[in-house]
């Protein structure tokens, strides 16, 4: 089959044309960024072409499909409409695949591709899977029964999905363009979980996911005592951590791995659930989360002499102090510094207090002028970064024209975070960073 993917460097997008592409279907896409993003990596080394005119020549066959994170009135949606294409929405998509495979379906407010990245990591180095990332990757082989989908709750995309297995990792307010409050959520997540055919794998410690009623089989994780799996005796060191697993109260395994930070570790917890669920022996489990590499844009570092730059995906206050904290206890004696780019007006205007909480757990605040592009401004008057800065002692504004100003820490951690195109900010200060230690 043929298809044409709307907006194809969005990191589901460009997940679902590889995976696609992998099925043995005919790939283009279009997208209006011209600029090289980290979600491209997938589809060049396929190379599935992508355009950036909306005057494409189709065939009539071509089954066209884009996420409602794309306007109804954008010109070659509106183009595709007219000339009369079969159109489907991003997550429809998703959803028939979910029914061709014995899917598991990662869902949460947080987590979703550590979760998702961990249980296909050890997935493929043993039944074999198929496996649906976030960060732009996506694998499929035919042969293959098994699928690890990472699943957004983002305009309720993942009701669409019809899973075996599903995670839900943790439920916070998020994503306020498209729900109503806290409950519209915690509903919506409930309504997910019906949709599960054989076991839900869930943390109960969010108080939120306590007050699902499942009618699914689940199972309980997290650190408090009062769930089927615990996380006790956690350390981390240079490598990363290490814990025991306690299963309805005896012990089942010690494992480690190269991540950082109490939700790392529950999110591993996770994926050791599931893969023994299915069967895979403890030894293998223990085996490959140690050689495990977290996912593009997940806590990434490089170090250049004194400086340790980390790149990650954070854009919730969570995500932001979980990051800062990884960073802090990892590196306890550097200066902690924070770049933060907010992404969307309506996220800034509701958790501009809580990011300015989550922010002043480094040194040294910056933040960028707020990044977005599926809303405008003019429905936002008065949001700006300044919301946040205002309420930072230690805050400053920083820009491609001043990334200069952070030189001068010279033994300093400095966590790039964003989930909007950060990187240029990052590599330019790497380069100048580079050049002075010539």
């Amino acid at each position: 089959m043929k298809y044409y993917c709307l907006g194809i460097k969005g990191s589901g997008m460009a997940t679902l044309a590889c995976f696609l592409h992998d099925l043995g279907n005919q790939v283009s896409g279009y997208d209006d960024v011209k600029d090289w993003k980290f979600t491209e990596k997938g589809l060049d080394e396929r190379e599935i072409p992508i355009f950036y005119q909306a005057n494409l020549h189709l065939e009539k066959d071509t089954i066209v499909t884009y996420s409602k994170a794309l306007k109804e009135d954008h010109p070659e949606l509106k183009r595709v409409r007219e000339l009369g294409f079969l159109v489907k929405e991003y997550s429809e998509i998703v959803g028939e695949l979910t029914n061709q495979f014995q899917t598991i379906s990662v869902s949460g407010t947080h987590g979703k591709t550590t979760t998702t990245s961990l249980i296909s990591h050890i997935l493929n180095h043993t039944l074999g899977c198929n496996y649906f990332i976030g960060d732009g990757r996506g694998h499929a082989e035919k042969e293959n029964s098994l699928f690890v989908l990472e699943s957004d709750e983002f305009n309720r995309h993942f009701l669409a999905y019809h899973p075996t297995i599903s995670v839900i990792t943790n439920i916070e307010l998020e994503h306020t363009e498209c729900y109503r409050d806290i409950e519209d959520i915690i509903q919506t997540f409930e309504t997910f979980a019906s949709h599960t055919k054989e076991l839900l794998v869930v943390c109960g410690d969010n108080e939120n996911i306590r007050k699902i009623h499942f009618s699914t089989p689940v199972i309980y994780y997290g650190l408090k005592e009062n769930n089927d799996y615990v996380v006790k005796n956690i350390q981390v060191d240079q490598l990363g951590s290490s814990f025991d697993v306690y299963e309805q109260g005896n012990l089942y395994g010690h494992f480690q791995v190269p991540l950082f930070g109490k939700h790392m570790v529950l999110n591993t917890l996770a994926s050791i659930i599931v893969t023994k669920k299915l069967g895979i022996e403890k030894e293998k489990i223990e085996a490959y989360l140690m050689n495990f590499h977290n996912a593009e844009r997940r806590f990434q570092e490089k170090v250049i002499g004194n400086i340790v730059t980390i790149d990650d995906y954070a854009h919730h206050p969570t995500e932001i102090k979980v990051t800062l904290e990884a960073a802090r206890a990892k590196y306890p004696e550097k200066t902690l510094v924070a770049v933060f780019k907010p992404n969307t007006y309506s996220r800034t205007k509701d958790f501009y207090q809580d990011f300015s909480d989550a922010l002043q757990i480094a040194d040294q605040v910056y933040v960028t002028e707020i990044d977005c592009n599926r809303e405008s401004q003019e429905d936002y008057p008065n949001v700006t970064s300044h919301l946040i800065l205002d309420l930072i002692p230690q805050g400053k504004m920083i820009s491609d024209e001043t990334v200069s100003e952070l030189l001068q820490y010279p033994n300093a951690v400095v966590c790039f975070m964003s989930c909007a195109n950060i990187q240029h900010l990052k590599e330019k200060y790497e380069q100048l960073v580079e050049e002075s230690i010539k």
